[in-house]
C-alpha cells in the first residue's frame, strides 16, 4: 500500500463500507478489497483506479465529524470571495470547530438559516448544526436529522471547491482536497505547506 495512506490515526478502524453506509453514501467503484477492508486499504485501491470522487466520499464518511467539518471549512475558503473575511456560515462553522458546544452550534444553525441564497458555505454551517445526527441542540435534539446530513454537506463543500476551478487547475485541486483530508487524518490542520497544528488550533 502507498505510504500516502499511512499514519491516518484519526480514522476509525471500522470497515470503510460500514462507515459509508452510516453516512448514507456509497461508492461508484466496485472494490476488489473485501467488505471488511479498512479505510486506508480502500483509499489505496481507489487511488490506483483514479476514483477520486469515491476517495472524497470515503474521507467525508470516515473523518471524525469535527475534523470533517474543518476539511469542509478549508474547501469553503476556496470559494469564498475573501477567505480572510469569511461569510457568516463559514465563520460560524470555523468557530464551532475551534470551540465545539451548544452556543457555537446554535450560531452555526442561525447562520445557515439566514445565509444569502448564493452562499454555498451554508453547507459548512449545516454540517455543524446536524453533526450528531440531530437537528440541533435544545428542543431540536429530540428530532433526527436526515441520515448522513453532515457527511453529505462535507462532501458537497469539497465538490463545490473542485467545481470552482478552471480545467487546467482541476488535477491540482482534486489532489489538494484529498491531501488536506489525509493531513487532517494524521493529526494536522489541513493547511498544506504550513507548520503542523491540530485542528483545534487551526484558526484561519
Amino acid at each position: 500500500m502507498s505510504d500516502r495512506f499511512e499514519g491516518l490515526k484519526k480514522l476509525p478502524r471500522a470497515p470503510a463500507l460500514r462507515q459509508l453506509a452510516l453516512a448514507n453514501l456509497k461508492l461508484d467503484t466496485v472494490l476488489a478489497a473485501p467488505a471488511s477492508a479498512p479505510v486506508d486499504a480502500v483509499l489505496a485501491e481507489l487511488d490506483a483506479s483514479g476514483a477520486y470522487l469515491d476517495m472524497l466520499r470515503v474521507l467525508a464518511a470516515a473523518l471524525p465529524v469535527r475534523e470533517g467539518i474543518w476539511w469542509a471549512c478549508l474547501a469553503g475558503e476556496d470559494i469564498a470571495p475573501d477567505p480572510k473575511s469569511p461569510p457568516p456560515p463559514l465563520a460560524a462553522a470555523q468557530a464551532w470547530v475551534l470551540k465545539p458546544g451548544d452556543a457555537t452550534r446554535d450560531k452555526a444553525r442561525q447562520a445557515a438559516e439566514l445565509a444569502e441564497p448564493d452562499d454555498d458555505t451554508v453547507l459548512c454551517a449545516t454540517a455543524v448544526a446536524m453533526h450528531d445526527g440531530k437537528l440541533g441542540s435544545g428542543d431540536l435534539a429530540a428530532y433526527d436529522a436526515p441520515p448522513g446530513t453532515a457527511a453529505m454537506a462535507i462532501l458537497g463543500m469539497n465538490l463545490l471547491s473542485l467545481g470552482s476551478v478552471e480545467a487546467e487547475a482541476f488535477e491540482d485541486r482534486k489532489t489538494r482536497l484529498i491531501d488536506r483530508a489525509l493531513d487532517i487524518a494524521r493529526g494536522g490542520n489541513g493547511r498544506l505547506g504550513t507548520a503542523p497544528a491540530a485542528v483545534g488550533e487551526a484558526a484561519p
